[in-house]
């Protein structure tokens, strides 16, 4: 270890590196009951309980047994006035997949006692509720074709007696006999009167749609909310749903591209850009098209404002022949066409369309939360469950030490590098830092690697509870090749220590990290 090291007062005393081993007073604490511990402590578990997650994490990491709940919704939702019961439009929904659903505790006895149906229920309401059954709607989920659960949540509402500004949804999930798997909490939702109607200024950004960001559009005739049909993907084709709602990337196009092929365009979408929409689950996407503004069933074709929340909008296909009114997205019934536009008579800029042909658009949101309880040994709710955002590396000395960025971070966490735990300190909700593990510990024979190593991260609870995450940590090797190659000269005498020089500085420079997306 380096000695400047130890003179740095940021540095606790005796600071573990990954070649070093807690004393029996650190093991002493990990190994109590709650599994706390101090925030700024350095902690790994005891042996024992390692040896025994070991193998646990290494079936989890092998077999993919994670379960997802997934949560999508609007980013702002409309208040409702006295009587009336605005509802979130798109509902919220919710999306349980990954095969350990496949394998739900208790399924064996369900199955003896004869009883059918799903094994767990949701209820979702807004954060300030009390939890009674009038604020709370009860999801029944239902298996898609894609083995993904699915439940819809269609009469949540914000009334005007809730003055927030902003608030989250709450899910709750209860497995069947009444075991508590956890609460889920959505990103924030921001709280509007009504669509505005005024020309958006870029001074004011709160409700304005930018370039690369999900967005859901809907049609709703004779605003009528039972003919509300939502754009959606089935099937590999585009269709209007009247159940289901999909999440669509929308980006600035370019003219010149092909299809599929994205330059990164940044800025806030106007009217009277060409734009693609690209579906954030399947990929499939349809043709660059003109976004157009609208006003009384008429497309506006001279305006270049900034897009809004929940504005009314159509997609002209380019290339219409002129004096022509052009040709726009619409919906027949359950399917998506093409509907021709006729001139507006009385104003050269305007497009006259049916009702089918205007759309709504807003922002969307959606949250992830993978855990698997297959290691776990309680009846603990899964939540919160911790997410990773960033990871930020540094390197001094013989140890390099990686903080994680995120959030719903506790004292009960370890952060795993494949099936190995490395030493972990709390700092707070939103950061965690450990100490890299020895690449040794995963290639007995690094010091002839040629090929970069990837290994996949996550997070364990105290009690083996597992969250897999989308990041990864790459060991990139130095050149080096094994003594005793044809036409390699063997090594001199002072090999070992030229050998320990180049792994001192590999520790300290050669780590790159890559997010799996």
């Amino acid at each position: 270890m380096d000695p400047a090291g130890a003179a740095d007062p940021s540095v606790p005393p005796n600071p573990l590196t990954h070649l070093s081993l807690q004393d029996r007073s650190e093991m002493q604490l990990q190994s109590e009951a709650d599994r706390r511990s101090l925030p700024g402590t350095w902690t790994r578990s005891s042996p024992e309980h390692t040896t025994i997650l070991r193998g646990g994490v290494r079936r989890c990491l092998q077999q993919q047994c994670e379960q997802t709940v997934r949560i999508l919704h609007a980013k702002v939702a409309q208040k409702s006035y006295g009587n009336e019961k605005r509802f979130f439009c798109p509902p919220p929904c919710v999306y349980l997949s990954g095969p350990g659903w496949r394998v739900k505790p208790g399924q064996d006895q369900a199955h003896q006692a004869g009883e059918t149906g799903p094994t767990v229920c949701g209820y979702m309401g807004l954060d300030s509720a009390s939890g009674s059954a009038a604020e709370t709607q009860k999801l029944n989920f239902e298996q898609q074709p894609d083995s993904r659960e699915f439940g819809c949540a269609k009469t949540l509402y914000i009334s005007d007696a809730d003055k927030r500004k902003h608030f989250r949804l709450v899910l709750r999930l209860v497995l069947r006999g009444g075991r508590e798997l956890g609460t889920f909490h959505s990103r924030l939702i921001k709280v509007i009167s009504k669509p505005s109607q005024k020309k958006q200024s870029l001074k004011n950004t709160d409700l304005c749609i930018s370039s690369g960001s999900k967005v859901s559009l809907f049609n709703r005739l004779r605003s009528q909310t039972v003919s509300t049909r939502y754009l959606s993907v089935e099937d590999g084709a585009f269709v209007a749903s009247a159940r289901q709602w999909a999440a669509f990337t929308l980006h600035l196009a370019d003219g010149h591209s092909a299809q599929g092929d994205f330059p990164p365009r940044e800025g806030y979408v106007r009217y009277g850009s060409l734009v693609q929409l690209v579906c954030t689950v399947t990929g499939i996407t349809l043709p660059p098209m003109i976004i157009r503004k609208v006003a009384k069933q008429c497309a506006l074709l001279d305006v270049d404002e900034p897009i809004s929340q929940l504005h009314k909008c159509a997609f002209q296909f380019p290339g219409s022949p002129p004096g022509g009114g052009g040709t726009y997205l619409c919906l027949a019934t359950e399917k998506v066409v093409q509907f021709q536009a006729s001139p507006c008579p009385k104003e050269a800029n305007r497009a006259l369309l049916n009702d089918s042909s205007c759309w709504t658009i807003i922002g969307t949101e959606s949250v992830e939360f993978s855990f698997s309880t297959s290691l776990a040994c309680t009846l603990e709710p899964v939540t919160p469950v911790p997410l990773i955002s960033t990871l930020e590396l540094s390197g001094g000395g013989d140890v390099a030490t990686l903080e994680l960025h995120g959030e719903n971070f506790h004292a009960g966490l370890k952060v795993w590098f494949g099936d190995v735990e490395a030493e972990t300190m709390y700092r707070s909700p939103r950061s965690l830092v450990c100490v890299v593990p020895d690449v040794a510990a995963f290639c007995s024979d690094w010091r002839w690697l040629r090929a970069p190593i990837t290994i996949p991260m996550s997070l364990v609870r105290a009690d083996g509870l597992f969250y897999p995450s989308a990041f990864s940590f790459t060991y990139t090797p130095e050149y080096s090749a094994r003594p005793g190659h044809p036409g390699v000269p063997e090594p001199a005498t002072d090999a070992d220590a030229l050998l320990e020089s180049i792994h001192q500085e590999f520790t300290r420079t050669n780590f790159h990290l890559f997010i799996q997306t």
